[in-house]
C-alpha cells in the first residue's frame, strides 16, 4: 500500500485519495468562441510523460480538500504535495 502525503493530514494509505487528472489546466476565456475540436481537445487531451507530472488529487475519505502534487508516472513517487494556491515547486 502506497502513503500519500495530504498536506493538511499527513500520510494517509492510498485508498483514502481519489485521482482528479492533470493540474494546472486552465480553464478557456471564452468557452462558447471554441470550436469543437477545439473544446474536445481541452476536455480529454492531457499530457502523459514519462516522468515527473504536476496532478490534482482529493483526499476524499480525510479532509475532503483537493491539491496538487507531483508524481513520476514510471515509479509512482510523489516528488511533491502542495496546495492548490501555493505555486508548483521546480523538481530537478
Amino acid at each position: 500500500m502506497q502513503l500519500i502525503p495530504c498536506p493538511w493530514c499527513g500520510p494517509r494509505e492510498e485508498t483514502e485519495f481519489h485521482y482528479g487528472g492533470q493540474a494546472h489546466v486552465a480553464y478557456p476565456q471564452d468557452p462558447a468562441a471554441l470550436s469543437d475540436e477545439e473544446w474536445a481537445k481541452y476536455l480529454f487531451f492531457r499530457a502523459n510523460p514519462s516522468g515527473p507530472l504536476a496532478e490534482r488529487w482529493s483526499h476524499s475519505a480525510g479532509c475532503r480538500r483537493w491539491f496538487n502534487a507531483v508524481r513520476d508516472t514510471r515509479t509512482h513517487e510523489f516528488a511533491a504535495v502542495y496546495r492548490l494556491d501555493e505555486p508548483r515547486p521546480v523538481i530537478p
